[in-house]
């Protein structure tokens, strides 16, 4: 239930934030950027009844991975020659978009399908997430990760992109203006979604003449509906995610739709996820349907290389280096699928999953069983990884941002 307080107490809370703002916004960030929020946030909190200590009502202790709609989104449109100036908040809603936007029609870069098809992509996205401290200050994981990622997508699908200073401002503005949508702390997190897209109207096969930086956010719990238990993988040799040459290496929006079928007859089977091979050999391991994927043998923890057909994840990037330093060797290379069998421990990594254990994996017809529990090392670099992001651990690389 929404923690209520007088309406002075409130009036008081409001204005303390308007003139407190420019402060909140880069106090005690590691990472320093710039902010043109101001005016924007002003115009956000000035008519808020909200106090800055107040939840949404919200049943915290059964949030599961879906839209739970928080107030505002934030919405930057291009200019005709592609620069991205000045967004602003608006309330959360639905959008105008004309039947004739690049996104729903053309896009810049095509995509090869195994069957041979080609399917035009005009769109992005990102995932990051906020935390809530235990004082009630907000925490953002490693944003500038997930702007240079799109803006080296948006370079392989020539779409303009925001700067790394405007993206990660946005993404603040969104925080601090549905803080109330933020669980408590050890209940969930913010989930920030960014979406970059063609939406200018065009007919013929050429680039969008206008494009749209957007961001909207959802309180979630974890993502898969097994909650924190391990998880259970089939090995896909029919289907396959991406190709060489193609644009899996970005976070494009063809990169999810091709693989829902074979979610379902996954799921359908009684499995978690899908696990995907290399579609030249079919032999080499590539990522599951939305995160990386480890194997650990010993002191050797081996990831896929990311050579183009594998996002470059930014929670495989930090556990890559939290493994290094607690003294894991980890090699970035091709893992054959035969080395499963092998293997002590399986896990994935990913924004949304954070990082999870894997129990089972069936190939062929054959079940592999790994360590799970406590003691194992996924939980180690999970508790490592969720204890910088928390602010729990003290962050010594610069990865957080507080708000």
């Amino acid at each position: 239930m929404i923690r209520t307080a007088s309406s002075i107490r409130t009036l008081i809370q409001s204005l303390r934030a308007i003139s407190s703002f420019s402060s909140q916004i880069g106090v005690g960030a590691r990472n320093s950027y710039n902010s043109g929020a101001v005016s924007s946030l002003q115009q956000v909190i000035r008519p808020s009844t909200y106090g800055e200590d107040e939840y949404a009502d919200v049943d915290w202790d059964n949030l599961g991975f879906g839209i739970t709609p928080a107030d505002y989104m934030y919405i930057n449109q291009s200019t005709k020659d592609g620069e991205f100036h000045q967004g602003q908040l608006s309330r959360y809603g639905a959008l105008e978009l004309s039947p004739a936007a690049g996104v729903l029609n053309y896009g810049q870069a095509r995509k090869s399908l195994t069957s041979g098809r080609q399917i035009w992509i005009q769109g992005l996205y990102e995932g990051t997430k906020a935390y809530r401290k235990e004082d009630g200050r907000l925490l953002v994981f490693r944003p500038d990760q997930n702007a240079l990622r799109m803006k080296m997508g948006a370079d392989r699908i020539c779409m303009p992109c925001p700067s790394v200073d405007q993206f990660v401002d946005a993404v603040k503005q969104v925080a601090l203006a549905n803080k109330r949508w933020t669980p408590p702390p050890g209940k969930g997190t913010m989930y920030i979604r960014p979406l970059l897209m063609g939406s200018g109207p065009i007919m013929g096969l050429a680039p969008a003449p206008e494009y749209t930086f957007l961001i909207y956010c959802s309180p979630v719990g974890n993502y898969f509906k097994e909650g924190f238990a391990p998880l259970n993988l089939y090995v896909e040799d029919e289907f396959h995610r991406a190709t060489r040459g193609g644009a899996g290496g970005v976070k494009s929006i063809t990169n999810y739709a091709p693989v829902l079928k074979a979610i379902a007859r996954a799921k359908g089977n009684g499995y978690s996820d899908v696990l995907y091979l290399d579609s030249v050999h079919k032999r080499y391991l590539e990522e599951v349907s939305s995160c990386n994927i480890f194997v650990l043998k010993g002191r050797v923890i081996s990831t896929p290389a990311a050579i183009g057909t594998i996002l470059q994840g930014v929670t495989r990037k930090s556990i890559i280096e939290i493994a290094s330093d607690q003294g894991y060797q980890v090699e970035e290379r091709a893992v054959a699928v035969d080395e499963l069998a092998e293997a002590d421990e399986v896990f994935c990594t990913g924004t949304a999953v954070g990082v999870a254990s894997v129990a089972s994996i069936t190939y062929q017809g054959k079940r592999l069983e790994y360590k799970v529990g406590a003691e194992t090392v996924a939980q180690q670099l999970y508790s490592i990884l969720e204890g910088i992001k928390s602010g729990a651990i003290e962050d010594k690389k610069g990865w957080v941002v507080e708000i």
